[in-house]
């Protein structure tokens, strides 16, 4: 106790960060559901999306102040426009290669939520998957791991981690959709990379980093390419 005293006053605003995603990202969860509770079904089925929601936004913040008392990652660094741009580039690449997938299969007509509401779901849905598909995984693994790999004199896991977690996204994407083989193997691996610059990110500058980074592949993807595909395809 007398430990995480210390660091909360060491790191109060790493914690008031945090604070303030919760309080934005409830608001923005909980307003959608008020609007059109119907519109997280397809994606939770029977689970009832507030409750997954603070499920996960509470242990998953719980995981990440862990994170921070370990010093294994950060909430939030300092981040200078050129490394910013350079990330953001990256993520456009991906982008780019997902349109390129969906231009030769055609992904269905309805696989994206539609503005205005699209402005509100998306950032919701952010939050969730980087919590439960990055910083829950984690924290799990790298207190499995640092445990195991020091016994057996190899080096502290990070890199390691990185690579098992970000598998997690892709291999759920591929298995829960049904694609031509090559159309898989892209997708899978398009999506792998684009989940280890997000975690390479989250190591290197914190938790706020790889959730923009999320941010701006879905402003790309789904928002923006998601309203220009329905005149372009169909």
């Amino acid at each position: 106790m007398k430990d995480f005293k210390t660091l909360f006053a060491a790191q109060s605003k790493q914690f008031v960060i945090l604070l303030s995603l919760l309080f934005v990202f409830t608001i923005i969860t909980v307003t959608l559901y008020q609007l059109n509770d119907g519109i997280f079904f397809r994606f939770f089925k029977n689970f009832n999306p507030l409750t997954l929601f603070g499920v996960t936004a509470i242990s998953g913040s719980l995981a990440l102040t862990f994170l921070l008392y370990n010093r294994w990652f950060d909430i939030h660094r300092k981040v200078k426009p050129r490394i910013f741009l350079k990330f953001s580039l990256s993520v456009l690449l991906f982008v780019a290669i997902a349109i390129f997938v969906d231009l030769a299969i055609v992904f269905p007509q309805g696989m994206n939520i539609l503005l205005p509401e699209s402005l509100l779901f998306y950032p919701a849905i952010a939050f969730l998957v980087e919590m439960l598909f990055h910083v829950l995984p984690l924290a799990v693994l790298m207190i499995v791991l640092n445990r195991f790999l020091p016994a057996i004199g190899l080096l502290k896991p990070v890199w390691i981690v990185l690579g098992i977690v970000a598998l997690l996204e892709p291999s759920y994407q591929v298995y829960m959709d049904d694609y031509p083989l090559w159309a898989a193997m892209v997708v899978w691996v398009n999506l792998y990379l684009f989940n280890w610059v997000q975690l390479v990110a989250f190591k290197q500058y914190g938790f706020i980093l790889m959730l923009t980074l999320r941010l701006v592949y879905y402003l790309f993807w789904h928002i923006i390419w998601g309203s220009i595909r329905l005149d372009v395809l169909f």
